[in-house]
C-alpha cells in the first residue's frame, strides 16, 4: 500500500492532469458550440480518456508506473476508449434523430400542421417530455384556430343576417317617405305610425348590438341585488300573455318556493323574456310553453322554459347560443306583433347575461320541442 504522502501526489498528479486536459476540453467544447450533438459528445469521451492517458504517463514519469505496468494500461484504456467511442457514437445517432424528429415537429408546429406524439419514439424521457408538450401545444393551437374559424363564421353570419334585417325596415322607410313627400297617401298618420314601429324595430336591433358587444368585451355593469327568480316569470307571464295569446299559445307558470338569486333584475328580466319571446316564436298554435322556477339544492336556482316547436336537430344545439345563428326553416323565427325576431343575438345575449351572473345555461331536445335550464347561484 502506498504510503499516505505518495498517495496524495498521485492524487494531485491526476487532478492536475485533468484539469489541463479538461480546460483544453471546454475550449473545444466552446470552439464546436455550434457543431452537432454527436461532435460534442466525442469531444467529451475524448477529453475523458485523455485525462486518463495523460495522467498515466504524468505517474509513469514520477515513477509510480513501470514502463511495463504503463504498456499494460495503454492496451486497456485504448480497448475501452474504442468501446467508448463506439458507445459515443451511438447515442449521438440517437440524440441526433430525436433532435431532428423534435425539430419536425417544431416546423410543423409553425406550419400550423397537428402533430402527435407517438409513444416511445421520442428516446430518453426528456425528448419524450418535449415531444409531447409540442403535442399539446398542437392541440391547444389547433382548437385555438378552430375556435377563431367558428368566430369568425358567426360574425360573417351576424353581419349578413343584420344586413339582411336592415334591408327591409330602411326600404319601406324609404318608401313610405317617398310616398309622403309626393302627397300619394291619403292617411299619413297611418304612415307615421308605421315609420315608428321601422324606427322602434331598427332601434332594438342597435341596442342588442350594444348589449352584446359590452358582454363580449366583458364591460357589462350589472347592479346586483337580491331578486326573486319567482317574480321576474310572473311579470314576463304576465307582460307577454297577449302576445302568446295573438298566436295561441299558452303560458304556463309552475314551481313552487320563493327562490331567491343576487343578480341584476333587469339583466335577469331580459334573460326571462327572451327565453319566452325565443319559445312563443317556435311555438305552433294551440300549444303550451311552461316556465319553471325552482331550487336546485342548497346552492342553486334553475330557471326551466319548455316549448313544443319540434325540437332543435341535435347538430346545432352547440351552434344555438351563437351571434347571429339561426335554425332551421322548422325553428327560424318570424315576425312577431309588435316586435321583431330579432338577427339571432336573443340566445347569444342570454347566454353572455347568465355568464355575466357566474351561472350556466343549456339546452337540450325533449318530446315535441326544447328545454332551456338556467342555473344561478342561490342567495345564502
Amino acid at each position: 500500500m502506498l504510503p499516505l504522502a505518495d498517495l496524495m501526489q498521485v492524487i494531485g498528479i491526476a487532478l492536475a492532469c485533468s484539469l489541463v486536459v479538461g480546460a483544453v476540453g471546454l475550449a473545444v467544447l466552446r470552439l464546436t458550440r455550434r457543431a452537432t450533438m454527436l461532435v460534442q459528445l466525442v469531444v467529451v469521451v475524448v477529453a475523458t480518456i485523455l485525462s486518463v492517458a495523460v495522467g498515466m504517463i504524468a505517474a509513469a514519469q514520477a515513477m509510480y508506473i513501470s514502463p511495463h505496468d504503463l504498456l499494460v494500461l495503454f492496451w486497456i484504456a485504448g480497448a475501452s476508449a474504442i468501446v467508448s467511442l463506439g458507445v459515443a457514437l451511438v447515442l449521438g445517432r440517437a440524440f441526433t434523430r430525436n433532435s431532428e424528429r423534435l425539430r419536425s415537429m417544431t416546423r410543423d408546429l409553425g406550419d400550423g400542421k397537428r402533430v402527435d406524439a407517438v409513444a416511445g419514439s421520442a428516446g430518453s424521457a426528456e425528448f419524450a417530455s418535449l415531444a409531447a408538450d409540442l403535442a399539446q401545444t398542437s392541440q391547444r393551437l389547433a382548437e385555438a384556430r378552430e375556435e377563431v374559424a367558428a368566430l369568425d363564421a358567426s360574425r360573417r353570419e351576424l353581419v349578413a343576417w343584420i344586413s339582411h334585417d336592415l334591408r327591409t325596415p330602411l326600404a319601406s322607410l324609404r318608401a313610405m317617405a317617398e310616398a309622403l313627400e309626393d302627397g300619394m297617401t291619403d292617411d299619413p298618420q297611418r304612415f307615421h305610425r308605421q315609420m315608428r314601429a321601422q324606427v322602434d324595430h331598427l332601434s332594438a336591433m342597435v341596442d342588442d348590438l350594444f348589449d352584446l358587444s359590452k358582454i363580449h368585451s366583458g364591460t357589462l355593469v350589472l347592479a346586483m341585488e337580491p331578486v326573486s327568480l319567482y317574480d321576474l316569470v310572473s311579470d314576463a307571464v304576465a307582460e307577454l300573455g297577449a302576445l302568446a295569446k295573438s298566436r295561441s299559445v299558452t303560458l304556463k307558470e309552475l314551481g313552487s318556493g320563493e327562490p331567491t338569486v343576487v343578480g341584476d333584475p333587469r339583466e335577469l328580466a331580459r334573460v326571462v323574456g327572451n327565453l319566452l319571446i325565443n319559445a312563443i316564436q317556435h311555438s305552433p298554435a294551440g300549444s303550451e310553453i311552461s316556465v319553471t322556477a325552482q331550487h336546485d339544492g342548497d346552492s342553486h336556482v334553475v330557471l326551466t322554459v319548455e316549448d313544443a316547436g319540434g325540437g332543435i336537430p341535435e347538430q346545432d344545439l352547440s351552434k344555438i347560443f351563437q351571434a347571429g345563428w339561426r335554425a332551421t326553416p322548422s325553428r327560424t323565427p318570424g315576425q312577431l306583433e309588435g316586435r321583431s325576431a330579432g338577427a339571432g343575438l336573443g340566445l347569444a345575449i342570454v347566454q353572455g347575461i347568465v355568464e355575466a351572473h357566474s351561472g350556466e345555461i343549456s339546452v337540450r331536445n325533449i318530446p315535441g320541442g326544447c328545454r332551456f335550464d338556467v342555473r344561478l347561484p342561490r342567495q345564502l
